[in-house]
């Protein structure tokens, strides 16, 4: 009774009822705790893409996104998961159920002169639902003009699963 009670802490209060961006279901042969892991893996990983130029003038730019990850924690705040945290974060967490997390995505690019440029990030929410084999991932863009597709972020969650279990 206790381990449910720490585990329904991690659902954030203020996640969406509707509207949802992007929903998808997978099939999945692991667990929350592995889930857990994957996405403390995650924090601090970074790629190129295209986008659109911060000053909107319909120029396309290579850019830097950088990710992070945090978890929900007493349904209201969110903590930074780190692969160095990630076991504390893990106490609680069942096998299977819901879980929530934070997933705030910097952007930056190089100027003429190489120097890193920041501009305006997205912040998502990702609700993980585990029933069984079949995780289903809920995406919504919390803030930000959405240079990141919602489903991007679903799959990028997914090919690091799939890339920790091949």
């Amino acid at each position: 009774m206790i381990a449910d009670m720490d585990m329904r802490k991690r659902i954030y209060y203020h996640f969406p009822k509707r509207d949802t961006h992007f929903e998808q279901r997978y099939r999945y042969y692991g667990d929350l705790p592995y889930l857990v892991r994957t996405m403390a893996g995650i924090d601090g990983k970074h790629g190129m893409f295209a986008t659109e130029s911060p000053d909107r003038r319909g120029h396309s730019i290579q850019a830097r996104r950088d990710l992070e990850v945090y978890i929900v924690e007493n349904n209201l705040e969110f903590v930074h998961l780190t692969l160095d945290n990630v076991e504390v974060v893990l106490d609680g967490v069942e096998s299977d159920g819901m879980l929530d997390f934070k997933m705030p995505l910097k952007y930056s690019y190089l100027d003429g002169k190489y120097n890193r440029i920041p501009f305006a990030g997205d912040d998502y929410l990702v609700r993980a639902n585990l029933n069984g084999d079949l995780l289903t991932l809920q995406v919504h863009l919390d803030a930000g003009y959405g240079r990141t597709e919602c489903g991007r972020v679903a799959d990028t969650i997914v090919e690091e699963l799939r890339r920790g279990m091949g």
